[in-house]
């Protein structure tokens, strides 16, 4: 009878203890239930980091910016990029500006800037070489009335798009290396449309051009 009494109490007291670990698992279940739901409401906003990222892929130039490639006698020559409507003094400027030896008397500073162009900065021998022999050149073909330098006629037309570096040097004031960036313009940028475009290669400004506009053709 004792025992049976005993075992009856062991029973009751067992039974309350049951449910409070069922009651602990179930809440563990539930926590981990929470969590992924936590976790859930934070993606759609995102880490800073991830925002940041999703941020970064707009990331691009500025429209209507161009990229110009300056050399020659700069502080520091290389890749600039210019609002759109900069000038060429302004693409000096980005790379440094012009050291002492630079000389502009033959680069046009007011000329519009063009994306993927290069601008050279010539020093006083590159100048030289630029403007005089090409002067020279012209001068005396221009008065004799005989042939200039490349047996053409002084009379006819120069083609910008077929002429090479002898044809492009009876211009006035092209010399050897303006008539090689003549060149190298069009193999950069393709067959010129017209006599104006030749403002878009460094060293020619509206003066120069003015010099020979009635001696080239397209």
């Amino acid at each position: 009878m004792v025992v049976a009494v005993l075992v009856a109490i062991v029973i009751v007291w067992l039974r309350p203890h049951a449910p409070g670990g069922g009651e602990a698992a179930v809440s563990t279940s539930t926590a981990g239930q929470v969590a992924p739901s936590a976790s859930s409401r934070a993606e759609p906003g995102g880490s800073a980091d991830a925002q940041d990222q999703a941020a970064d892929v707009g990331v691009g130039p500025t429209p209507g910016s161009a990229f110009v490639h300056v050399v020659g006698e700069v502080a520091d020559p290389g890749v600039v990029e210019l609002p759109s409507g900069a000038r060429v003094r302004d693409a000096l400027d980005a790379a440094g500006g012009p050291t002492k030896r630079a000389v502009l008397a033959g680069v046009n500073l007011a000329r519009v800037v063009v994306d993927g162009e290069q601008i050279t900065v010539p020093d006083t021998a590159e100048a030289e070489m630029s403007a005089a022999p090409g002067g020279v050149d012209t001068a005396e073909s221009g008065g004799s009335g005989g042939t200039g330098a490349n047996g053409a006629s002084p009379g006819a037309l120069v083609n910008l798009n077929t002429a090479d570096a002898a044809a492009l040097e009876t211009l006035p004031r092209v010399g050897p290396a303006l008539a090689q960036r003549i060149i190298d313009w069009r193999a950069a940028n393709g067959a010129f449309t017209s006599v104006d475009q030749l403002l878009e290669v460094s060293g020619i400004g509206e003066k120069t051009l003015e010099g020979f506009r009635d001696r080239v053709t397209v």
